[in-house]
């Protein structure tokens, strides 16, 4: 039985998506290690851009921090057919994207098949009141009859988020979920900007997720909890086993 879900981790929150006949790419961060508007690159892309091939939708949670979207990123994006990001995004790429306001759905058809359903979905890149300063940030929930749903997070750290989604957007079976307990201690009050270890594993149980897909935990220097932490809190809250920690390069399948 083919997979309903073929991930191939590039790195970071960048990753190539097989699903619904489709190939999509999260957030393009593409660039070899390096300074990149004040955040460290510490490790470049297990693929480089000419090996990523054709990509008909970029799902870009948001273009204003180069660890979502960093120089080498940028120049791929007219490659695509068309990226999807937050309306103030868009207006800055301008060329092939579009904005879409939180709960916006449009419909992306592939060549052979029906089409697959997306909706641009809430998130909180840091505490309540983050927004002025981090800026609109988008996460993205795909679904086509017959598969089973999956929500990307983008740069979520709130779990309120993650319950309006659970009680709005429905049974989400697959959840790709950028974590790495992103904290800048001249910010906020240390207070996460993307999901712990543990608040990654508490939305799992808020979604009902049973195979959860972590991504954006290495990378960058100014992750603070990576792969262990992550296992460690799954463990925890006995939810292990639903628990994929890709290796870059490699591809992560999941079954209908």
């Amino acid at each position: 039985m083919p997979a309903a879900l073929e991930l191939t981790f590039i790195g970071g929150p960048t990753a190539i998506l097989e699903y619904g006949g489709l190939r999509w790419l999260t957030d393009p961060a593409l660039s070899p290690p390096g300074e990149y508007d004040g955040l460290t690159k510490t490790t470049g892309p297990a693929l480089p851009p000419d090996g990523i091939g054709p990509i008909d939708v970029v799902l870009l949670s948001h273009d204003q921090h180069s660890d979502n979207l960093d120089p080498a990123g940028r120049e791929f994006l007219p490659q695509a057919g068309r990226v999807l990001t937050t309306p103030e995004g868009a207006a800055r790429l301008e060329g092939n994207a579009s904005g879409l306001e939180p709960w916006a759905e449009v419909e992306i058809r592939p060549a052979d098949g029906p089409a697959v359903t997306v909706i641009a979905v809430p998130a909180l890149h840091g505490p309540p009141g983050a927004e002025p300063v981090s800026g609109p940030v988008t996460g993205f929930v795909l679904s086509r009859g017959g598969l089973p749903t999956v929500y990307v997070s983008g740069d979520n750290a709130s779990l309120d988020v993650v319950r309006e989604i659970a009680e709005r957007a429905g049974q989400i079976e697959i959840a790709v979920l950028f974590a790495g307990a992103v904290q800048l201690p001249h910010r906020f009050d240390g207070a996460y900007l993307t999901l712990s270890s543990d608040l990654a594993a508490q939305a799992a149980l808020i979604l009902g997720a049973q195979t959860v897909i972590a991504m954006h935990f290495e990378g960058w220097k100014h992750f603070t909890q990576g792969a262990d932490q992550l296992r460690a809190a799954f463990a925890g809250h006995g939810i292990a086993a639903r628990l994929r920690i890709p290796t870059p390069g490699e591809a992560v399948a999941v079954a209908a």
